[in-house]
């Protein structure tokens, strides 16, 4: 690829969002960050995998860390700029990747090749698929969903200005329940591509 493209893809919990950004890395044939950014720092560090996923993606306990000098006791905290950092790298480097989460709409909005989408879906496409996917009743999947979201809410609004899901913090916003994984995907590699002529 000539260009250098950065796609950064937001989600609510049972979206589906995950399995469109795995297509839309397909399709650029670029590579896909999510929680395999962990494995990657780990094996670059020397450190136990499961270790840090523990706390991929989840938000400081305020009570239980704090910073001495800029330097921050809280496993959470560091576990994200360790990624941030990655992430910020890679871009530096001119290099085309999707991104998953990981506050990536904000802490790369400096790169003008960056496209932040984010996906969010009806609530009861949601049920249904995390229902399946989990083999869990319909309460247990809702309770999961409020659960799961509650936390990356909290985790993205702790390291960034903008509100998580707020449409002004990205460039696109899109409701995947409402023509399905494929179009939807089809949709935003259209808009990517009109981005990448204005670059």
């Amino acid at each position: 690829m000539d260009k250098q493209i950065i796609i950064s893809i937001g989600r609510e919990y049972g979206s589906g969002g995950h399995a469109i950004a795995e297509d839309i890395a397909k399709r650029f044939n670029i590579p896909l960050y999510d929680s395999n950014l962990l494995e990657i720092i780990a094996m670059e560090k020397h450190v136990d995998k499961d270790s840090l996923k523990v706390y991929d993606e989840v938000p400081r306990v305020k009570l239980f860390s704090r910073k001495v000098k800029g330097q921050s006791s809280s496993l959470e905290e560091n576990v994200a700029n360790m990624q941030f950092d990655y992430l910020k790298n890679k871009a530096s480097a001119g290099e085309s990747f999707v991104v998953v989460g990981r506050c990536s709409e904000s802490i790369l909005k400096e790169y003008p090749c960056m496209v932040s989408i984010f996906i969010l879906g009806n609530m009861d496409a949601k049920i249904k698929r995390i229902m399946n996917i989990f083999n869990l009743s319909e309460d247990d999947a809702i309770d999961k969903i409020e659960r799961e979201n509650f936390r990356r809410k909290m985790y993205h609004n702790y390291y960034c200005k903008g509100k998580w899901g707020d449409s002004r913090n990205y460039d696109f916003s899109i409701n995947d329940s409402i023509l399905g994984l494929k179009a939807t995907a089809d949709i935003i590699e259209d808009y990517v591509r009109k981005r990448m002529d204005l670059m």
